[in-house]
């Protein structure tokens, strides 16, 4: 860097003196002199004829003047001519010079400088340009070979950030990591026993799950370099770059070994092969080859680990998978219960919680959230707390954090009339009941006919337990209990509105899940009807390929109907049973727009506030919903699920 510096300041150098030396030749003095008025060479020899002249001082082709009583004058002379030639051709004889005071100066050395820069300024003004040109092109052309070189991120491991107390809901995961931390900090215990260090370590699990976390939590507990870089740093458009980065970051990790290379949405790059666009032979092939060949070419003695995360391992190529290249894949599932407490708990600590803050409780109503949810959670729980100008997270906060989560902020300034809010508080109370009454189904924790997001209001559930295998008789319920909020609207108003749009975009969704997937049809069996058609340089489903006859279509369609009126049946039966119960909670939602908890298990039992007296004050009967009024489309929200149900 030094030696740059000086080679800027040396090239910056030149082009000053080469300005300096411009400014001196272009401006010189000439007309005016400093010394006294400029005179001609003739009135110059009239003087000295007529013996006015003391002194004639000559510097050059300057001549400085003294006359007595008069002051100095100055006159230019062709620099090669002495004085007396110039005088002699106005007729100055030498006796008339001889009375004049005549010395000759040396010029100044300064002076000489300069006429030699003026003379070679156009040879040092363009040998500045060309050096500053060749310098410039060095430039580039070091530019283009540094795309070669890896741009993998060097994390030291002195110096620990991240380790696995930071890391919580992944125990299973973790005792897999902490042995290939022992094979980094103690090689000699594995290699005593014929044991070979693991070249890869392969994490795989939905967004969110903790998977470059945890990977950083194995470079601080190990103490080792980290070298970090993502999938898609590896192409650029130029050929080969790919193979040469990967060779490059090889190459430091050996020299920084033992060490950890992780590899981020490895998918990138790490696709099969001759499946995409473009052949059997592109840029991102090569550079998959490279890191095959890196991978299982390293000597059993330099301690390197490769971790890689993906999302996508049916997208990987086989050869990358097999044992030698990745020899462990750890999965890392979405967290269970006691995952989410453990996770909160890390998350809340250093945070001052307010002691009616329950995390047990938090960790049910989030069945289904990522280790980021949750700590996304969190930060909005506080955020809100400081919104409010509050010391400490309340528990009010959490819940309200959980419906920002799942369903976005609410929408207070969205102005709709009297009989749409109706219409929205017995759609809502139409999921709650049909929720509440049925066997299979989880309990119904809160109700909002606020809208959020794109939702005019939502039924959320809390679960009692987390759900890995689902049954029949519990789809068969959530069906209905989808379809309760479309019921309620028919019976209550006799017509339907479009907020029922995506409830039954889900309730068909399932139902034919429960047919071609899952086999709970006894017509059809336990077949699998239809194969999804995918490309993988895409990563998406194009189509689902029609491997059954027009007559098992037909079944189909007629088995996910049978499913649906059944759900629909069912609904309506449990609402007409329960009309009172439906219509006293759509007018508690009308006045309070928000219940959860106690307080609605409150109005499904018909207690009063201090849980004495029945609600036995029938609401009056709600208006028929007219062709105008009652439509709130809600585009299907991004939910948790089996959570909530948005109306």
């Amino acid at each position: 860097m030094d030696t740059k510096w000086l080679r800027n300041s040396f090239v910056y150098l030149i082009i000053l003196v080469a300005i300096i030396a411009l400014f001196f030749t272009v401006f010189q003095p000439g007309g005016m002199d400093r010394d006294g008025t400029q005179i001609s060479m003739d009135q110059l020899a009239a003087s000295v004829k007529r013996g006015e002249v003391k002194r004639i001082d000559v510097a050059e082709d300057k001549l400085t003047v003294e006359i007595p009583g008069r002051g100095k004058f100055t006159a230019r002379k062709e620099r090669q001519d002495t004085v007396p030639q110039v005088l002699s051709i106005y007729g100055v004889t030498p006796d008339e010079l001889s009375r004049v005071e005549y010395r000759v100066s040396d010029p100044p050395q300064f002076s000489n400088w300069l006429g030699l820069l003026v003379n070679l300024l156009p040879l040092v003004f363009f040998g500045a340009i060309l050096l500053f040109m060749m310098r410039q092109a060095q430039g580039s052309n070091n530019q283009a070979l540094s795309f070669g070189k890896s741009r993998a991120r060097m994390f030291m491991g002195n110096k620990p950030s991240i380790t696995f107390s930071d890391v919580a809901g992944v125990e299973e995961a973790k005792q897999e990591l902490s042995e290939v931390v022992e094979f980094l900090k103690y090689p000699e215990k594995f290699s005593a026993l014929g044991a070979r260090i693991p070249k890869g370590v392969l994490l795989v699990g939905p967004p969110g799950t903790g998977k470059t976390l945890l990977s950083r939590a194995v470079a601080g507990e190990a103490g080792v370099p980290f070298f970090s870089i993502s999938g898609s740093e590896f192409v650029e458009m130029f050929v080969g770059v790919g193979a040469s980065r990967v060779r490059d970051l090889f190459d430091q990790a050996k020299r920084n070994a033992p060490c950890i290379v992780f590899v981020d949405e490895i998918d990138a790059v790490g696709r099969q092969r001759g499946a995409g666009l473009g052949g059997s032979h592109d840029e991102r092939e090569q550079t998959l080859n490279q890191i095959l060949v890196e991978m299982d070419g390293f000597d059993t003695n330099t301690n390197v680990i490769v971790v890689a995360a993906t999302n996508r391992p049916d997208v990987l190529d086989p050869a990358l998978l097999r044992p030698g290249r990745f020899d462990r894949q750890v999965v890392l599932p979405q967290p269970d219960m006691s995952g989410r407490r453990a996770i909160l708990d890390v998350h809340a600590k250093g945070k001052p919680l307010d002691k009616s803050v329950r995390l047990e409780t938090l960790a049910k109503q989030t069945a289904g959230f990522s280790g980021a949810d949750l700590a996304n959670l969190i930060n909005e729980a506080a955020i809100l707390a400081a919104r409010r100008n509050k010391k400490t997270i309340g528990m009010s906060e959490m819940e309200e954090a959980i419906d920002r989560v799942i369903a976005g902020p609410e929408r207070r300034s969205r102005i709709i009339s009297e009989q749409e809010k109706r219409v929205t508080a017995y759609h809502e109370g139409g999921h709650a009941v049909v929720g509440r009454f049925l066997k299979n189904h989880d309990p119904v924790h809160k109700i909002s006919i606020i809208a959020r997001g794109m939702m005019g209001g939502y039924t959320r559930y809390l679960p009692t337990e987390d759900r890995y295998l689902w049954t029949m008789s519990q789809f068969e319920d959530r069906l209905a209990a989808t379809l309760g909020g479309h019921a309620a609207e028919k019976l209550v108003f006799g017509e339907m509105s479009t907020g029922a749009e995506n409830d039954i975009d889900v309730a068909t969704k399932l139902a034919r899940k429960m047919v071609k997937e899952y086999g709970m049809s006894d017509r059809l069996g336990p077949v699998a009807l239809g194969h999804k058609e995918e490309l993988v340089f895409l990563g998406r489903d194009i189509g689902a390929q029609k491997n059954y006859s027009e007559k098992v279509a037909e079944a189909i369609d007629e088995e996910i109907r049978r499913l649906i009126d059944e759900g629909y049946a069912q609904a309506i039966r449990i609402l007409q049973d329960k009309r009172e119960i439906l219509d006293r909670l759509a007018e508690v939602l009308v006045q309070e727009e928000t219940l959860e908890g106690e307080r609605l298990e409150r109005v499904f039992r018909g207690e009063t506030e201090e849980g004495a007296q029945p609600i036995d004050t029938p609401p009056s009967a709600p208006e028929p919903m007219s062709a105008e009024t009652g439509r709130t489309p809600h585009p299907a929200p991004r939910l948790v699920p089996g959570a909530a149900t948005g109306g």
